[in-house]
């Protein structure tokens, strides 16, 4: 886990919206064993070795895409 998936957990929680299946911060969901529903289907990031800009995509993982039939194409 990260440094910064730690904090997103924490600030939702916060303002008391946790994210889904978050056993630290909020509750266990037993639809995602193992795992919250938190997801990154995009990052761009610049390549410290080349200064080129990387394009990253990672499709919805199936767990989640059942979560939410209906908000997915």
């Amino acid at each position: 886990m990260t440094g910064r998936t730690h904090q997103i957990r924490v600030h939702m929680s916060h303002i008391g919206c946790p994210v889904l299946g978050d056993f630290l911060y909020g509750c266990e969901d037993a639809r995602l064993p193992g795992r919250f529903a938190l997801h990154s289907s995009h990052i761009e990031v610049i390549s410290p070795a080349t200064g080129k800009f990387i394009n990253l995509d990672s499709p919805l993982p199936e767990e989640l895409r059942r979560l939410y039939p209906a908000a997915l194409p």
